[in-house]
C-alpha cells in the first residue's frame, strides 16, 4: 500500500514528507493506521547518523488504530486502540521475568532499520527505506508492529497524545515508580526538565515523595515543574555550585537522583548531592567514554549506587495501562507536556522541541 512518511535522508539534514510502498503485513505483523507519534530525542540521535543508515523512517511513539493482522496475531483485531512501544523478543531470560527493556535481542529488533530477516518494509520505488526502527517506524500514516510491541487501549482515551508513553514518558515515570520504585516521604532530584525529566516529577508525586527538585536551564519548564508538583526549581546558569544548591535545600542528600541530561559535570553534581545510601538513575546516553561520576571511594564508604535504567524498567503491558489508569484520576497530566503538529510540519516540530518552545511534540498524521 502508499504511506506518507518522514523520510530521512541524509545524515542532520532535514526530514522529507513523501509517498513510500509498505508491505502487507506478515503472519506475525500488525498493521495500524497512526494517529499520533511522539518525536524523541532517540530518533533524532539515531538520524544524526548512529543508526541505521540513511535513507530511514524513524518513530517509535506511535498510536493508533489496528486496520489488519497477520494470521499468526491474536493479541489484537481490527478496530483495537493500541499504543505502541519498544520491541521485545518475549522469550528470552530478562523478558521471562518482566524486564522487557534489557532484551538479549533488544539492538536487533529495535535499531537494525530492518526485519530480523534483513528485510525491509518500506521503499521508494525501487529504493529500499531503513525501516522497523524499534519496530513500528511511525513517522507515518501507516506502520508495521508486532504483538510484543503494542498495547491495546480503551477507546475513551485521546488517541492522538498517548503514544509518548510508549517511551518518553515511561522512562522518566517509570525510572521513579519501577526502577528506582522511590519510597514515600523519600527525596529525588530530578536533572533536567523536558518530557522524561517532567515524567518523573509526575511519578515522583505518585509515589508520595516529600522533596522533589528539579534542575533546568528554561524558565517556562521550572515553573510547568513547580505546577505539576515539583517543590524546589534549580535554574544551572545561576546556581554556580550545583551540589551546594541541593544540599541547601536536602543538607543530609537526596535519597534519590534522576539523571535526564547525559552531561558527566551534572551527573558529578548529582552524585555530590546523594544521601548515605543514595541512589542516582542515569537515564540519557552519555558520550562515549564518559567517566563514571563521583569516586569509588565514596561510592562504597557511602553506599551509594548508580543505577543504568532504560524505557524506565518498565514492561509496557502493564505500565502504559497504569500511568493511562493515573491520567484517567488526574494525578498523571500527561497531556500538559504535549503539542501538536501535522506531520508536514515535522521539521518546524524538531526546531520548537529543540529551542524549549514545546516540550513534547507530537506529529499528526491525518491532520
Amino acid at each position: 500500500m502508499q504511506v506518507n512518511a518522514a523520510v530521512a535522508r541524509a545524515n542532520c539534514s532535514e526530514f522529507s514528507v513523501e509517498c513510500l510502498s509498505l508491505d502487507s503485513p506478515r503472519h506475525e505483523e500488525i498493521l495500524v493506521r497512526v494517529f499520533g507519534v511522539g518525536i524523541c530525542h532517540t530518533d533524532l540521535v539515531m538520524k544524526g547518523g548512529v543508526t541505521p543508515e540513511t535513507p530511514a523512517v524513524f518513530g517509535h511513539e506511535g498510536a493508533g488504530i489496528v486496520e489488519e493482522v497477520g494470521d499468526a496475531v491474536t493479541k489484537v483485531r481490527p478496530g483495537d486502540h493500541v499504543a505502541i512501544s519498544f520491541r521485545s523478543c518475549g522469550t528470552c531470560a530478562q523478558c521471562r521475568a518482566h524486564h522487557p527493556a534489557y532484551c538479549n535481542a533488544m539492538a536487533l529488533l529495535n535499531f537494525s532499520g530492518a526485519r530480523p530477516d534483513g528485510s525491509t518494509s518500506l521503499r521508494a520505488d525501487d529504493q529500499l527505506i531503513a525501516s522497523n526502527f524499534f519496530g513500528q517506524s511511525s513517522f507515518a500514516n501507516y506502520c508495521l508492529t508486532y504483538e510484543r510491541n503494542v498495547v491495546k487501549i480503551s477507546d475513551d482515551v485521546p488517541l492522538e497524545i498517548v503514544g509518548p508513553l510508549g517511551c518518553g514518558i515511561q522512562t522518566g515515570a517509570g525510572a521513579v515508580m519501577c526502577a528506582l520504585s522511590c519510597d514515600p516521604g523519600s527525596s529525588i532530584l530530578v536533572l533536567g526538565g523536558g518530557t522524561v525529566g517532567l515524567s518523573a516529577v509526575m511519578g515522583a508525586i505518585v509515589q508520595g515523595c516529600s522533596t522533589i527538585i528539579v534542575v533546568e536551564p528554561h524558565a517556562a519548564r521550572r515553573t510547568l515543574a513547580s505546577e505539576l508538583g515539583a517543590t524546589h526549581v534549580i535554574d544551572p546558569a545561576v546556581e554556580i555550585d550545583l551540589s551546594a544548591a541541593i544540599r541547601a535545600i536536602a543538607p543530609e542528600g537526596v535519597n534519590y537522583a534522576v539523571d535526564t541530561s547525559g552531561v558527566p559535570k551534572v551527573q558529578s553534581a548529582a552524585m555530590a548531592s546523594l544521601a548515605h545510601r543514595g541512589i542516582l538513575g542515569l537515564v540519557a546516553i552519555s558520550p562515549a567514554g564518559a567517566p563514571i561520576p563521583g569516586n569509588l571511594m565514596n561510592l562504597t564508604i557511602s553506599g551509594q549506587c548508580i543505577k543504568g535504567i532504560i524505557e524506565g524498567d518498565s514492561d509496557p503491558d502493564v505500565f502504559i495501562p497504569e500511568l493511562i489508569a493515573l491520567y484517567r484520576e488526574g494525578r498523571f497530566p500527561f497531556d500538559r507536556l504535549v503539542k501538536t503538529y501535522p506531520l508536514r510540519e515535522i521539521n518546524q516540530a524538531v526546531a520548537d522541541q529543540h529551542s524549549g518552545a514545546c516540550i513534547k511534540a507530537i506529529l499528526l498524521p491525518w491532520d
